[in-house]
This record gives structure tokens, C-alpha cells and sequence, in this order.
């Protein structure tokens, strides 16, 4: 089997075949914690790490306003053909999550898939969430899904699943190459197996991602007086089912309200 060494946000239509072939109950879920935890009525959202746009175009279709930002230009350009193709005008841009200016204000926010820990240091994510803070309205929401390091076992340490579409089918293998709890970094390896009709290749790269464990994180939510968490839930996204997060705890979601 061929195989590149190469980032994957750079293979839009693989990357949303592996993430975006799974939307539904992340979707409903974001419209459910509109109605149950925005105060006034969301309209208008906004996905930092926006990636190719698998749940914008989705919102898109169901008449929110929508927009975001990601930093991969690929990525950028695929969700935007895609809502051009469809006939919506709304927009995303590149543009860096940890340092952006959005001149319009959002009714809620969302970055569900962990997106959140690419930023690898204190002051990046500190600027991230200030940034958030100045582009969602008071009352507004902003969903933030995190893969927790949990401190009473020793957490995954990999993940396997498939997806198709069409023609064309992918095999996905993540696993974890070192953890460092000292710099609080981990790397992960990343492996798409592509299938087409004419043939089949591999494509390799790595993830470098800052850890939390669940003291860590509710510090960091907690700095600055400008979000208040109002309910958290796992990677079920089960607006019925809120969990109580622990040292235990691995994916969550916490559901943040502007101050």
C-alpha cells in the first residue's frame, strides 16, 4: 500500500468522509442546548476550528446563520465551496482561533471534537477563550468539547473506527506515541486507509495535543469571571443524560454561558 506523510486537514473530502459521516446527534444536540440554556432565541452560530464544515453546512441547512474559522486554507475553501455549492451565502475564513477578531456577535458557539487542544500552550488557549468571549452575546452559549486526561486510571490509549460514502471507504487508526504530563503535552499518531474504486493508499501524520485533566480544566474555566458553566455531558451528547465530571471523566462536553 502506498503511503504519504502528510497532514490531514490537507485531504478535505477524506477528513470529512472520517468526521462528518456522524452528525446527527451532535447536531441535535447543539439545537437542544440552544433551547434549554441560551438565554433569548440563537439564530446565529459560530464554529472556531471549523475543519471542512460538517455540522455549519448541517446548521446551514435548518436556517441559522452561520460562520468560523480554521486555520488549514484547505479545509477553509472546502466548507466554502460546499455552502456556495448549496446556495447559502454565509461564509468561514482562515484565520487562527487563538487570535482572531470577529466583528459580529454569535448566539452560540461550538467546537465539539476536541479541536480545543491543538492549542498547545496556556497563553494560546487563554487568548482563545477570550476571543470567544468577545464574539458570543451575553447569554450566549459556547459548547466546548474535551478529551480529558482522567487521573483515577490510565485513559485510552486508542481509537478505531470506519466510515464510507459512495465509492469510497476509510479505515481510522489513532493511537497514543508519548504523553508528557509535565509539559501537559501528548502526540498521537493518525492513519487514514483509503479505499477508491482504482485504488488504495495510506495517509500518516501526528497530533500534538495539550492535556487536562478535570481540575485542570475547570481552572482554566473559571479564569477571567467571563463563562459560567451551566451543565456538562459526555461524547453521547444526550441532552437527557448530564454527567458529573471526575477524575474519572474523559470526553466532555461543557456547555458555557456568557457572563
Amino acid at each position: 500500500m502506498n503511503t504519504v506523510n502528510e497532514s490531514i486537514y490537507d485531504h478535505p473530502k477524506y477528513y470529512d468522509l472520517v468526521f462528518g459521516s456522524d452528525y446527527a446527534a451532535e447536531l441535535q444536540f447543539i439545537q437542544d442546548c440552544a433551547v434549554g440554556y441560551a438565554s433569548g432565541r440563537v439564530s446565529r452560530m459560530f464554529e472556531p476550528a471549523c475543519g471542512t464544515g460538517r455540522l455549519i453546512y448541517q446548521l446551514a441547512r435548518r436556517g441559522f446563520t452561520v460562520g468560523g474559522l480554521d486555520l488549514n486554507p484547505k479545509a477553509v475553501g472546502f466548507c466554502n465551496d460546499r455552502l456556495e455549492r448549496w446556495g447559502f451565502e454565509d461564509r468561514v475564513r482562515v484565520a487562527d482561533m487563538a487570535h482572531f477578531r470577529e466583528p459580529r456577535k454569535w448566539d452560540l458557539a461550538f467546537n465539539t471534537i476536541n479541536s480545543f487542544r491543538h492549542l498547545q500552550t496556556e497563553a494560546e488557549a487563554d487568548g482563545h477563550l477570550d476571543c470567544m468571549a468577545k464574539c458570543i452575546r451575553k447569554g450566549g452559549l459556547y459548547l466546548l468539547g474535551v478529551h480529558l486526561t482522567p487521573t483515577s486510571w490510565s485513559g485510552s490509549e486508542g481509537e478505531d473506527w470506519s466510515a464510507s460514502r459512495g465509492r469510497v471507504s476509510i479505515k481510522t487508526h489513532m493511537w497514543e506515541v508519548e504523553r508528557d504530563p509535565q509539559r501537559r503535552l501528548e502526540r498521537f499518531g493518525i492513519r487514514f486507509d483509503v479505499r477508491l474504486p482504482s485504488r488504495t493508499f495510506r495517509i500518516i501524520d501526528e497530533l500534538v495535543l495539550r492535556s487536562y485533566t478535570a481540575v485542570q480544566m475547570d481552572r482554566f474555566l473559571q479564569r477571567g469571571g467571563q463563562w459560567e458553566i451551566v451543565e456538562t455531558f459526555d461524547f453521547a451528547y444526550d441532552i437527557e443524560a448530564p454527567i458529573k465530571v471526575d477524575g474519572g471523566s474523559e470526553d466532555v462536553v461543557y456547555v458555557l454561558r456568557r457572563i
